[in-house]
């Protein structure tokens, strides 16, 4: 890609009846944004229109039939039905269910076919998108099997990246989930995308413990002795900078976080309730180990204040920038790892 090329940001729009398309729009009313990207939503020009009136967002946007025939300096809006959806703020229905996941794979079809560069996602309702073409927790599955690659779902700011070994599963499967070769394979993801995505070159990991207290030497479960330990010995021995694991309940409050370019978790709340409580409205939910760069914010649907104009579009426009910034240092790590004079003289620096 041309250097002054702006990079095309596809977004979908999510649960028409949460607060998707109002965090995207006031995301976008700021003009300066289209100094950064070119946006282009997966919708359609009536439903943005209903959208933008409802909620009085003052923005103009240019209808485009395919994501390839996006304008620079415009926001674009790919067609991608022609009839008006019925929209029911705060009110989760089947039908807003059907338009979230027609948003969601058109986009993906046109990542998939290079028409553009990033793809952002307004949140969804992991329940009413359910359809014999979704059959999946959530988005991170969803895009691991549509786009390839060993999937992690990773929050991060520019202080804080966590990344977890489990996500959307119950936690009554959690400990039988962790293997040595999934631990691997996510600390292989981890790793690689602080290199590539974060420009990190000599990542620091930290794994926090399965059980209370790492299970107090089998006390409290055996899983932290037998499972967790062998594999982070094993991984130290092969030079990855792999350690823990740390008891989860004082990593976060001690500040030990700070040490570590990022955190893998066990499971899902034991990596995002310290991580929200932390980064809300600030952090962004990046799907890495894919070959295409997907972020969304890091919340939900939010229907409780949808339609309402109160919607917080920090998240969504950190989740822009992130996808941004990944894309451009993915460009420069792959010119570094195909110039070994460019990669030697980084090494010298470092």
């Amino acid at each position: 890609m041309q250097e002054d090329k702006k990079i095309k940001v596809g977004i979908s729009i999510g649960d028409l009846n949460g607060i998707g398309c109002e965090v995207v729009l006031k995301t976008f009313e700021d003009n300066r944004m289209l100094d950064f990207c070119t946006p282009v939503i997966f919708a359609s020009n009536k439903t943005i229109s209903f959208q933008k009136k409802e909620l009085n967002i003052n923005i103009n946007y240019n209808g485009v039939p395919d994501a390839d025939k996006a304008v620079d300096n415009k926001i674009n809006v790919v067609n991608v039905w022609k009839e008006i959806p019925k929209t029911q703020f705060g009110t989760p229905t089947e039908e807003s269910g059907k338009y979230a996941l027609k948003s969601l794979q058109a986009a993906t079809k046109a990542l998939k076919e290079d028409k553009i560069d990033v793809l952002v996602t307004a949140p969804i309702n992991k329940n009413n998108i359910q359809s014999d073409e979704f059959n999946f927790p959530g988005h991170t599955d969803y895009l691991a099997k549509e786009l390839g690659g060993n999937s992690l779902m990773f929050m991060v700011t520019s202080t804080l990246k966590v990344g977890l070994l489990t996500d959307h599963i119950a936690v009554k499967d959690v400990a039988k989930a962790i293997t040595p070769k999934l631990v691997k394979e996510k600390i292989a993801t981890i790793e690689h995308s602080l290199k590539a995505d974060f420009a990190i070159q000599k990542p620091k990991i930290a794994l926090l413990g399965i059980n209370p207290h790492s299970g107090d030497n089998g006390v409290i479960g055996k899983e932290d002795d037998t499972v967790l330990k062998p594999t982070i010995t094993e991984l130290k021995n092969q030079g990855k900078m792999v350690f823990g694991p740390y008891s989860a309940d004082s990593f976060f409050g001690s500040d030990a976080y700070s040490n570590f370019d990022a955190i893998l978790a066990a499971y899902h709340d034991q990596g995002l309730i310290p991580f929200k409580t932390l980064s809300f409205g600030k952090g962004v939910n990046y799907t890495a180990g894919l070959q295409k760069v997907r972020t969304s914010p890091d919340h939900g649907t939010a229907y409780e204040i949808a339609g309402k104009g109160k919607a917080d579009h920090s998240s969504f426009k950190e989740a822009v920038f992130t996808a941004l910034k990944i894309f451009k240092n993915r460009q420069e790590y792959a010119e570094l790892t195909q110039n070994p004079l460019k990669k030697q003289r980084l090494k010298r620096k470092e």
